[in-house]
């Protein structure tokens, strides 16, 4: 594992590749239900489907990110993940209090997809009724799940002065990433996924959620 300015924790060798392998699986038994990627601008529970972008939502979307979809709750996963993120929390020293994790959102980058610089989390805790209701995302998580000799480019990256001006900025890379590698960062941090150049990417994303200020 690698720390980098305690900005994100990094377990190169997290998941099995095997499991990598189970996780896209699965996610292809449910090819049926994926969707354009969107971001919280557009609505947080927004159906794509049933509530189709406009040309001009779709021209603003595609200026800031592009790559698809789909939605798991799968037990198992959150299984193999959770221990990391839990060693993360106190080896990083953030000690962030969670109570749940939102749906994993399995990604899938083509050619020229990306996600351009952006911060998980909200401005404000969720306000819709349910468990999430007064919660805020406090820790986000990255599994690679594909080979990086299968893709070029689709670099996960941070801006550690946690600001999104247009003019330049101090970035760092995360690399020598392998398969089945996990990141975990406060969901505060800006980060961006750069455009993949050739290949596939597939991730695996998850957001921890607690109270805010503990």
């Amino acid at each position: 594992m690698n720390n980098s300015f305690n900005y994100c924790w990094v377990f190169k060798r997290g998941l099995p590749e095997r499991v990598c392998d189970e996780i896209i699986k699965n996610a292809e038994l449910k090819k049926n239900q994926q969707r354009t990627a969107i971001t919280g601008d557009f609505g947080h529970d927004r159906d794509v489907v049933k509530y189709p972008l406009s040309k001009k939502e779709t021209k603003k979307l595609n200026n800031i990110r592009k790559s698809n979809i789909i939605w798991m709750e799968d037990n198992w996963i959150y299984k193999e993940v959770n221990p990391f993120i839990a060693n993360a929390n106190v080896e990083a020293g953030w000690n962030y209090e969670t109570h749940y994790s939102e749906n994993c959102q399995f990604t899938k980058y083509g050619k020229n997809d990306f996600y351009d610089w952006h911060s998980d989390s909200w401005g404000a805790p969720y306000t819709s009724e349910g468990f999430e209701k007064g919660k805020t995302r406090k820790l986000s998580v990255t599994v690679c799940l594909s080979d990086p000799n299968k893709f070029e480019g689709g670099d996960l990256q941070f801006d550690y002065r946690n600001e999104h001006p247009k003019k330049p900025k101090p970035i760092h890379t995360v690399n020598d990433i392998k398969k089945g590698s996990i990141i975990v960062f406060p969901s505060w941090v800006w980060h961006r996924v750069t455009p993949v150049k050739k290949g596939t990417r597939y991730s695996l994303v998850i957001w921890t959620c607690g109270w805010p200020l503990k």
